[in-house]
C-alpha cells in the first residue's frame, strides 16, 4: 500500500512548497529638466520654417539625451503635441500638459514619461496667471510610484519664488503619500544656491551632492552660464539611488548640464548640432540626472 500512496504523497508535498520569489531587476531612470524653447515665438518646433518637421534645437537635444521622464516648461509646439512627442521621443511616451488657457503669453508646464502615467493634474501657482505646477503619478516597472512635478518659477523676484515654493511644499505634503518617490524639476529661475525658495524645498528635497555640471565643472544653466536656473531634485527616498550620468564614455558624477557648445564629442549624441544651445532665444540648458531604483 505504501508503494501506491508514496507518489501521491510526494506530489502533494511539492504542491505545498513555496515557489521561489521572482527577481525584479533595478529600474534605471533618467530624468531631464527641459526649458528648451527657441525662436521668435519660444516654441519647441520648428527652427527652420518647415512646419511639417517638428525637429527644432530643443527637440534634437531631448532626442539625443534619451530621457525616461521629461519635466518640460514652455510646452508649446507648432505641430500637434502628440505628433511632436512621437517624432522626438517615440509613440510609447505618455504626457500631461496643463490645460490651454486664453491668457497672454501662455507657457504651460508638462511631464512626458516612458512609463505609464496613472494620474495627473495641476496645482495653482498663486503668483502667476500664464502657468501652474503640473504633476504626473507614474507607475514604474517595479510597481513603485513616482510623482514627477514640473515647475517654472517667477523670473524676477526671489520673494515671489519663495511664495511659490511654500505653495508647492503645502500641496506636496497634502497630496503625495510619504512612501512614494518624488522628483521635482524645471526652471527655478534661481540666481544662486542660497535663495529662500531652495531653503523651503530642502525639507522635502535634499541638495544633490555633487550638483549636475558640464564637462568643465560648470553647474550654471542659463544661456550665459552664470546662474543656476534649472534643477532636478529628488526626495529623500529617491536621492540615495542617484547614479552618475554616463554618455559616450564620459562620467558625470552628479548629473549633466548639457551645453552643445561645451560637450565633446557631439558625435555620440546625434542629432544634436554644435550650435543648438546657442539657437536664438534658447535661454536654458537641459539638466540630466540618472537613478537606479531597487
Amino acid at each position: 500500500m505504501l508503494a501506491v500512496f508514496l507518489p501521491l504523497l510526494l506530489a502533494a508535498t511539492s504542491l505545498t512548497k513555496e515557489a521561489p520569489t521572482p527577481e525584479i531587476s533595478p529600474v534605471p531612470l533618467r530624468v531631464v529638466a527641459a526649458n528648451l524653447t527657441s525662436g521668435n515665438h519660444q516654441t519647441y518646433s520648428p527652427d527652420n520654417g518647415n512646419h511639417s518637421n517638428p525637429e527644432g534645437a530643443g527637440a534634437r537635444i531631448l532626442k539625443a539625451l534619451a530621457p525616461d521622464v521629461v519635466l518640460i516648461q514652455e510646452f508649446n509646439t507648432t505641430v500637434p503635441v502628440r505628433q511632436w512627442i512621437n517624432q522626438t521621443l517615440g509613440p510609447e511616451f505618455q504626457y500631461v500638459r496643463e490645460a490651454e488657457e486664453k491668457v497672454p503669453n501662455f507657457i504651460p508646464n508638462g511631464v512626458i514619461s516612458r512609463f505609464p502615467i496613472v494620474d495627473s493634474g495641476e496645482w495653482d501657482d498663486p503668483t502667476q496667471t500664464n502657468r501652474d505646477f503640473v504633476w504626473a503619478k507614474i507607475r514604474l516597472p517595479n510597481g513603485k510610484f513616482l510623482w514627477a512635478i514640473s515647475v517654472h518659477l517667477y523670473s524676477k523676484k526671489p520673494a515671489v519664488r519663495a511664495k511659490e515654493a511654500r505653495a508647492l511644499e503645502k500641496m506636496i505634503r497634502a497630496v503625495i503619500p510619504p512612501e512614494d518617490l518624488m522628483v521635482l524639476g524645471g526652471d527655478f529661475n534661481t540666481r544662486s544656491e542660497n535663495e529662500s525658495s531652495l531653503d523651503i524645498l530642502d525639507s522635502l528635497f535634499p541638495d544633490p551632492d555633487p550638483e549636475p555640471a558640464d564637462r568643465l565643472g560648470d553647474s550654471d544653466t542659463n544661456a550665459k552660464r552664470n546662474s543656476p536656473y534649472d534643477r532636478v531634485l529628488a526626495d529623500a527616498e529617491l536621492d540615495p539611488h542617484a547614479v552618475p550620468v554616463v554618455i559616450g564614455g564620459q562620467n558625470f558624477r552628479g548629473g549633466l548640464v548639457f551645453d552643445s557648445r561645451v560637450f565633446t564629442p557631439l558625435s555620440v549624441l546625434p542629432p544634436v548640432q554644435p550650435g543648438d544651445s546657442a539657437t536664438p532665444n534658447m535661454q536654458h540648458m537641459a539638466v540630466v540626472r540618472d537613478f537606479l531604483i531597487p
